[in-house]
């Protein structure tokens, strides 16, 4: 599938917003949220942090007047609605990343997609899912330079990366046995950190029949 490249998943969903009064109130959340830190704005988005198998989520809300135009002679586009674009890049399955977030942060979701055309909140998940599915935008191509490495492998390679420089730095006046004592050290506190990547597991049985089902009909 062109959305999913090696571990990750490209989503991207467009979702109708009212014009006016609505529009303007989640311009404003949306820059309430990224430059003031209020507690009682913050509290909602602290699950994310729990989040490790996310690489990136924005929320953009598009206004009639910002689509563009390749000529000054092209007509404005005409639209009922603004619209609310979400792009966000993840690890693991489409079900598995909607069910998280929800689960996460049910109430900033409804924060940021308040008011939006037909939006029915995060929970329970079945609605959620649906207008999740039915907003979203099919990714046409999908590059991702480390395919193999999830979020968290490539967070284990920086801190082997930093432990390994380290062990070098401070072992040019060392004598065998001293750095060989420092290397098993150093070998212990990253062994959590040492890895192979390698193409996700199977999730479960059901979804690995549909992924050869699918992969049969393709070939």
């Amino acid at each position: 599938m062109s959305n999913i490249a090696g571990k990750s998943y490209a989503m991207n969903v467009i979702t109708p917003v009212p014009k006016g009064w609505v529009t303007f109130r989640n311009r404003l959340l949306f820059w309430i949220v990224q430059n003031i830190q209020w507690n009682f704005i913050q509290k909602n988005f602290l699950g994310l942090r729990t989040l490790s198998l996310i690489h990136y989520a924005r929320w953009v809300i598009i206004r009639t007047k910002d689509f563009p135009r390749l000529t000054h002679d092209q007509p404005k586009e005409k639209q009922d609605y603004n619209y609310m674009l979400f792009f966000s890049n993840f690890n693991g399955s489409w079900a598995q990343y909607v069910d998280s977030f929800s689960m996460a942060i049910p109430d900033g979701l409804d924060l940021l997609w308040n008011k939006n055309v037909k939006y029915p909140n995060s929970i329970p998940l079945q609605p959620f899912h649906k207008y999740i599915t039915e907003n979203q935008i099919w990714t046409n191509h999908y590059y991702n330079a480390y395919p193999l490495a999830a979020s968290n492998d490539v967070k284990s390679a920086d801190r082997v990366l930093a432990a390994v420089q380290q062990l070098s730095n401070d072992g040019t006046d060392d004598d065998p046995q001293a750095f060989k004592k420092r290397f098993n050290q150093t070998m212990m506190d990253i062994e959590h950190d040492l890895g192979q990547m390698a193409p996700t597991p199977i999730v479960s049985l059901s979804a690995a029949t549909v992924r050869k089902r699918l992969l049969e009909e393709q070939g």
